[in-house]
């Protein structure tokens, strides 16, 4: 019996993707990222869908490429060969990263190579304290790939981003939370509660405000001041006409506690408190 290499479970408008290849620690086989190319377009256009967890299976959220498989094709692969199938992923890797919704990470044991390209992907990076980051690229004579060179250096900056990379070192989980890879350290039993929990609380928030915020943010590092106060104006526009935002002004109003509960650090239930 074969095991689908990607898990895909919702409930209550939360998708879970589950890297499900424990023996190789999540590595990404083709299969895993057809498997990927086929859900993420989903989700970006299921409207029910309100937050998405990423997560690995057994103790590891992924070791990156498949080195082995790698290995296997390399006698058969051409510069061009390499190109096309780096360029096909292309399509499904901005959709993640372009989500309108927030992801969350829950990395557990290693991270590396495109794993951790992954996890820099999302909104909310969870970690527990046996999590390891690696760039582990320059290892085997490889540049980072899965947009890293794009999102590590925004979240960690550019000196520091080239030190990761070029050292192919290892970072704990301590590091993360301290460079900003890492937003929170979980118990390894809470991770993946506080990540429903997380996500659970999105359920009740704006999803245009949380859309166009994401939009915004994404695109800060590229964009001038006069385009960011241009777009903020015809975002905020939008926002203000908003059936949420006049259900919101009204239940303040009426002094009633606002519908959208961020959940605090360390939460693993999604419950609200007037």
């Amino acid at each position: 019996m074969t095991t689908a290499p990607l898990l895909v479970t919702t409930t209550n408008g939360i998708c879970t993707l589950t890297m499900n290849r424990p023996a190789a620690r999540n590595a990404l086989s083709d299969e895993m990222r057809s498997a990927f190319a086929e859900v993420v377009p989903l989700l970006a256009n299921d409207d029910t869908i309100r937050a998405v967890i990423l997560s690995g299976a057994g103790g590891a959220f992924s070791a990156g490429g498949d080195i082995r498989a790698m290995l296997a094709a390399r006698g058969k692969a051409t510069v061009e060969g390499g190109r096309r199938r780096m360029q096909d992923m292309h399509a499904w890797l901005r959709r993640l990263i372009e989500l309108d919704k927030p992801l969350i990470a829950a990395v557990d044991g290693p991270a590396f190579g495109a794993g951790f390209s992954l996890a820099l992907m999302a909104d909310f990076v969870l970690v527990s304290p046996r999590a390891r980051f690696c760039m582990a690229f320059a290892k085997i004579g490889l540049v980072p790939d899965f947009a890293a060179m794009y999102t590590l250096p925004r979240v960690v900056g550019v000196q520091r981003a080239k030190e990761l990379m070029l050292s192919a070192r290892e970072v704990d989980a301590d590091e993360a939370l301290r460079l900003g890879i890492a937003m929170e350290i979980v118990p390894t039993g809470d991770l993946m509660a506080r990540a429903g929990a997380l996500a659970a609380s999105f359920a009740s928030a704006s999803p245009l405000a949380v859309s166009l915020v994401k939009r915004e943010v994404g695109m800060a590092l590229a964009t001038d001041l006069r385009t960011t106060l241009n777009n903020e104006a015809d975002h905020q526009a939008l926002c203000l006409q908003s059936t949420y935002h006049g259900e919101a002004v009204q239940r303040f109003l009426n002094k009633q506690p606002a519908a959208f509960a961020f959940c605090p650090p360390g939460k693993t239930d999604s419950a609200q408190t007037a």
